[in-house]
């Protein structure tokens, strides 16, 4: 009996999965969708490293995320899991972390361990006022790194995405007989600010998830600003809307978002939270603001 040789035995022929196919038994991903986004993103970034001529352009400037901080656990927590999605939807950025207060580490930390490198700031904020305005921009301009500041997050489309799907989660249901529709509202509860632009972000958001829902959305907020979740509640009741849910318009878990969910008198909405839709708006704000700033000093990009 004589050996066979490697080259006669046949090798067994495995295939790529199409773009687009379904998962293989057993892997690890949520949905067609996300494996759709996640190749559609990976391209994106992989097309942005090489210019027209073939060489490989510089490194892109790297995406600093920058939380409030907090003395809750849960909200660091959340933060860096939406870190870690914000990497995996564009492999190859830089994305890097730094926090306002409470945390570390802190934003001046983080854009010196950049060194002389560009960084684009995006504000885990949902609206405009002092932190967005002040704090990140001067923390930005001590810092060693070109800078420049984007947006908060807030107003968009993709928060109002996210809300209504918290709110679907917590027991909302979108087919409603008119009489429950009649009923029924939403009081969006943010944290508050003293700055009256928060106010008018807050409340364009408020309008866009009306829209969305088909039912009033009253904003109300946790400090600083009224009307109080109590005092929003008590008058769509005044009204005749007894059915009223919270949503909870905040990023991560914590005191202000713990209080009003406590007052609400149907069901509570959780935080906006690590929501497939936060890491696409990061990720946009920070593609927004390369577009539209011209300079390279710290800069508050428009909304």
């Amino acid at each position: 009996m004589t050996a066979t040789s490697k080259s006669n035995v046949p090798r067994e022929k495995t295939t790529p999965l199409p773009i687009g196919a379904p998962p293989l038994p057993g892997a690890d991903l949520d949905s067609t969708a996300h494996i759709m986004n996640r190749i559609s993103s990976q391209l994106a970034t992989q097309l942005s490293l090489v210019s027209l001529d073939g060489r490989r352009r510089p490194e892109p400037p790297a995406l600093v995320l920058v939380a409030h901080g907090s003395r809750d656990p849960r909200t660091l927590s959340t933060v860096h899991t939406l870190v870690e999605r914000v990497r995996e939807l564009r492999p190859g950025l830089p994305v890097r972390l730094g926090h306002i207060e409470l945390n570390e580490p802190l934003l001046p930390d983080t854009l010196a361990s950049l060194g002389t490198g560009d960084a684009v700031l995006v504000p885990l904020l949902l609206s405009r006022g002092y932190h967005v305005k002040r704090d990140i921009p001067e923390m930005a301009a001590a810092g060693p790194a070109r800078t420049r500041v984007a947006a908060p997050l807030g107003p968009h489309p993709l928060l109002v995405e996210t809300l209504h799907a918290r709110l679907v989660e917590a027991g909302w249901r979108n087919r409603m007989d008119e009489t429950t529709r009649r009923s029924s509202a939403v009081v969006l509860a943010a944290a508050g600010s003293r700055d009256p632009q928060a106010a008018v972000d807050t409340g364009r958001t408020a309008h866009l998830l009306s829209e969305r829902l088909g039912v009033p959305v009253v904003p109300a907020y946790a400090s600083a600003a009224k009307p109080t979740v109590d005092t929003a509640v008590r008058a769509l009741a005044a009204r005749g809307r007894h059915r009223v849910a919270v949503a909870s318009y905040f990023t991560a878990p914590g005191l202000f978002a713990t209080q009003c969910a406590e007052k609400a008198p149907w069901i509570a909405s959780a935080p906006l939270g690590t929501h497939p839709a936060m890491a696409r708006l990061v990720l946009h704000r920070y593609d927004q603001s390369l577009a539209t700033a011209t300079a390279t000093e710290p800069a508050l990009a428009s909304a």
